[in-house]
């Protein structure tokens, strides 16, 4: 009995190993085209970011603008590249789980996936334009903004992966509310914590600005009040 145990355990690692080279394989095969369009990607980035300001983006080593193609040459192969990883994961866990789970992690993956999106392009088109006009506010006569292009890229990849995991939060309280973990009067009668705790979420995961903190914070906590209201209707479609 424990042979047979050892053998499907190193099945199993066999078929780990094998999915994650396809992936690694996978990005591989996409970062030569990913590194050509990545200058055309970073000028739409600007382009987006810097509005209708009259601004220009600096740089301040030989390197700079080439070493942040090559960064964005990598997420964006990873991004392009990111349906076919999600398939191979799923072909390797597929076989463990049961149908109903299948569902469930089915629609789970799709809400997420298309909450990060909309997080993303809420901080592209809305938080961060918002951010530079701030930004460019304090500028006077004995004072000039002056814009590192590595600085406003570097921040709006960060912002923008922070704004997609925090758009993560209705589903994740309509998942706890679901399976139990917590019932809806719990998490509704602690909402004082739940403004501390996205509080302090909001100053570790943005700039040291009160600017980019309240951008995070509203929104964040709106999704929250959206996840009780779609938890509210379901228990009582349930019930």
């Amino acid at each position: 009995m424990s042979e047979d145990k050892e053998q499907s355990l190193i099945t199993h690692l066999e078929a780990l190993r094998e999915t994650l080279i396809r992936c690694f394989v996978a990005v591989g095969i996409i970062l030569p085209f990913a590194f050509f369009i990545s200058p055309k990607v970073l000028n739409f980035l600007i382009k987006v970011l810097v509005s209708d300001n009259n601004i220009t983006l600096n740089y301040f080593a030989p390197m700079e603008v080439f070493i942040l193609q090559i960064k964005l040459a990598l997420l964006i192969s990873f991004v392009l590249s990111f349906p076919y990883i999600l398939k191979k994961v799923w072909n390797f866990v597929l076989p463990a789980l049961y149908e109903n789970e299948r569902n469930f992690i089915r629609a789970s993956v799709f809400i997420s996936g298309t909450l990060f999106c909309f997080g993303v392009i809420f901080c592209l088109f809305c938080i961060l334009p918002l951010i530079i006009n701030f930004g460019i506010s304090f500028s006077g006569n004995n004072v000039k903004a002056l814009f590192g292009v590595s600085n406003v890229v570097n921040l709006a990849l960060g912002l923008s992966l922070t704004f997609g995991l925090m758009f993560q939060v209705p589903l994740v309280v309509f998942m706890m509310i679901k399976w139990g973990i917590l019932s809806y009067e719990a998490v509704s009668s602690k909402r004082p914590y739940v403004v501390v705790i996205l509080l302090i979420s909001a100053a570790l995961l943005t700039p040291p600005d009160i600017v980019s903190q309240i951008l995070l914070f509203v929104p964040t906590y709106m999704l929250f009040e959206l996840g009780l209201v779609f938890s509210k209707i379901c228990n009582k479609n349930q019930a």
